[in-house]
Order: structure tokens, then C-alpha cells, then sequence
């Protein structure tokens, strides 16, 4: 069974996916002292490290970030400038219930204020984003614990500690948490000895990543729907989508986005500057009735497979969740993984998910 007929399925019969449960254990008045009181090396400061090291946080544990890039945040990224509120420029949408923000904060004390909108099926955020949420509610905690520009070379388990090699030099830890994108490891730019047991590696080595691609334009006029789907056949090969980015924003501008992974984020990539702004009009001259170019005002552009420690888009959302399940899965006590891709396979890619896949890794952690 695929992510989408997971999902659907638990739509149709009235069954929530299951993070409440998970994500309320970690740190909670009435949860018992962790077992673990050594240190840890998070590597990745996109969702799912942001969200670990938050939760060690709150644990009392030592810890520290290793963050490849200048910047956290990682497919979370926003354009402030473009428009009156922020651009998305990679995870957008609010893919399951509004509690899910307290259950991640997951803390009683702090009351989560975000608005967000129906847009079916899913939720968009009023003039916010899965980044500013991070911001004000996640990133307090651990910001004095990244090391930006900190890239990680290849981790040693061998031993009684865990030797984290970076371009600036090695680094121990007790336990160490992987929260790098599925095409870091797939590309071998992160390497491990021992060798991942066999059935990770199958599974790192055996599934899709979607490229990723999205555009954003204003234009003087409304034209366009506020969703319009272009056929991708066979569905396997991606998703190509042209959205109103303004939905739901309190703003007057009119903001047309372009949502496209797999194929059609391949063939954008391929293009830049006049041609790629040329072709992408021409395709919504076509549909719109010449609508598009007349109209055009401005556009930005965000080509995730450019990005050298991210490399791509997604998870594909056809992967068989069994072989998902393996890739969230501890290996040795040792090494534990968090992320969009690192799920139990009930659900993947999403921010959300990613934040629950952390603190399954940390709590397992913290037992062990």
C-alpha cells in the first residue's frame, strides 16, 4: 500500500493517522527519567533535527546540530521579498489536524497561535509558514546548539563512541541522530562504518526521489483557477500543479504558484532564465487563452535539485510502505534516523511526519 492509499483509506474510515499518542510521551510531566544522560550529534537542521534536538532540549540532554548549509530550516525555506506575505519555496501545506502544532511544542504551558485556512485536502497558512512556526516555537530552544557550515563526511560506530568526521574536523558522541535528505545517503556522501546493515542499505538505495521544482508569479490580473492539475501519466512519474499561492492570505496581490516533483521538476530544471520564464508562460498561455503573458509582472524560481545538501524534492508518495518503515529504523543503539522520509511508513514527506519521526528516534534514544 502506497502513502496516498494509506491515507485515503484512513480517511474513509474515519481513523486519524496516529501522532498524538507519539509525540506527547516525550517529555511530559508524568514520563519517567531517561536511561540515556550521554551526548548526541544531530546531523541535519531541516524538521526532523530542528525537532530532536528540541526535544533533547527539553530532556536536559546534551546536544549539538551539525548543519550542512548556512541556514536551518532545510525544504522549509521562504521568500519574504517576493510578495506581502511569505512564499513557500519548499514545504507549504498543513497536511493533517491543526493540533498537531501543540503536540510537536509539546508543552502545556506554551499556547501554539497559528491560523491557517481549508484547502482542501489539506490546510494553508494565513500569512505564516511550517518555517515560522519553527522559528518562534522550535528554534529558541536550540539555536546556541548549531554548527552551520558543518559538513559531515562519514560516521564511525564501530566503536564504544560514535566518531563524526566534518570538513573541520572530528567530533564524539554517545548517539548520533541522521536527519540528512534520503539523496545524501543514496549518493554516498555520507558514509558509515560498519557498512548499514543490508536491509537499510536495500531500502536507502531502493526507493524514488522525486525532483523538485516550484515557481512563483504575479501577474496584474486573475486569470487562473485556484487549482489547475496537469496530467502526468503515468502518476508514478510526479506532480505538476498551478495553485493560487494568495488563497487565504490577507493580501490583494495576485500570486499564481507552481508546485511540480518527478518528471516535470526534471524538465524545469533543465531550463533557466529567459527560457524556463518563457516556457512556463507559454504553458499558461495555453490553458488561460493567452492570459498569462500579457498580464506577467514578475517570478521567482526554487530548484531544490540544485541545492547541494538537499539534492532534490521528496520521497515519492507510490513508495511501499514496508520498505519506508525500514529507513526509520535504529541501527545498533547507536544511530538513529529523523525525517520526512525516516517514518514508520504509516505517512511520509510531510513536516509534520518528519516531527514525529523524531521523536520516535529520540525516544527511543533516551531508553536505550
Amino acid at each position: 500500500m502506497t502513502r496516498k492509499e494509506f491515507v485515503r483509506m484512513c480517511g474513509l474510515l474515519g481513523i486519524a493517522v496516529p501522532f498524538s499518542s507519539a509525540l506527547s510521551a516525550c517529555g511530559s510531566d508524568d514520563s519517567p527519567a531517561p536511561d540515556f544522560n550521554g551526548n548526541v550529534l544531530i546531523i541535519g537542521a531541516g524538521a526532523g533535527g530542528l525537532t530532536a534536538g528540541y526535544l533533547l532540549a527539553q530532556q536536559g540532554i546534551d546536544f549539538q546540530i551539525l548543519e550542512a548549509s548556512s541556514v536551518y530550516g532545510g525544504r522549509m525555506r521562504i521568500n519574504t521579498g517576493f510578495a506581502d506575505f511569505p512564499i513557500p519555496l519548499g514545504a507549504e501545506w498543513l497536511e493533517t489536524g491543526t493540533d498537531i502544532f501543540q503536540e510537536i511544542v509539546n508543552d502545556s504551558s506554551v499556547q501554539v497561535n497559528v491560523n491557517t485556512v481549508p484547502d482542501n485536502p489539506d490546510r494553508k497558512f494565513v500569512n505564516y509558514s511550517w518555517f515560522n512556526f519553527f522559528e518562534d516555537y522550535i528554534v529558541p530552544s536550540v539555536t546556541g546548539k548549531i554548527a552551520f557550515n558543518t559538513v559531515v563526511s562519514s560516521i564511525d560506530y564501530s566503536g564504544d563512541k560514535v566518531i563524526v568526521n566534518t570538513g573541520t574536523g572530528q567530533l564524539t558522541a554517545d548517539k548520533v541522530v541522521v536527519s540528512v535528505p534520503l539523496k545524501i545517503l543514496q549518493d554516498n556522501d555520507l558514509q558509515f562504518t560498519p557498512a548499514l546493515p543490508q536491509d537499510k542499505a536495500e531500502a536507502i538505495n531502493g526507493l524514488t526521489i522525486w525532483e523538485g521544482f516550484k515557481a512563483f508569479f504575479e501577474f496584474s490580473e486573475k486569470f487562473y483557477d485556484d487549482s489547475r492539475e496537469v496530467n502526468i501519466s503515468p502518476q508514478t512519474d510526479g506532480q505538476k500543479i498551478y495553485y493560487n499561492a494568495a488563497f487565504g492570505q490577507n493580501t490583494t496581490r495576485n500570486i499564481l504558484g507552481l508546485f511540480s516533483v518527478g518528471t516535470p521538476a526534471r524538465e524545469l530544471s533543465a531550463m533557466s532564465g529567459d527560457q524556463l520564464r518563457d516556457f512556463m508562460l507559454n504553458e499558461l498561455d495555453a490553458i488561460y487563452a493567452n492570459q498569462a503573458t500579457t498580464s506577467y509582472i514578475k517570478h521567482i524560481t526554487q530548484d531544490w535539485n540544485d541545492e547541494p545538501f538537499i539534492k532534490g524534492g521528496y520521497l515519492t508518495d507510490h513508495a511501499n510502505w514496508r520498505t519506508v518503515r525500514r529507513l526509520g529504523e535504529s541501527v545498533s543503539s547507536k544511530l538513529y534516523f529523523a525525517g520526512g522520509a525516516y517514518t514508520n511508513g504509516e505517512d511520509w514527506v510531510s513536516v509534520h511526519t518528519a516531527a514525529q519521526s523524531a521523536k520516535t528516534a529520540v525516544d527511543e534514544l533516551v531508553r536505550s
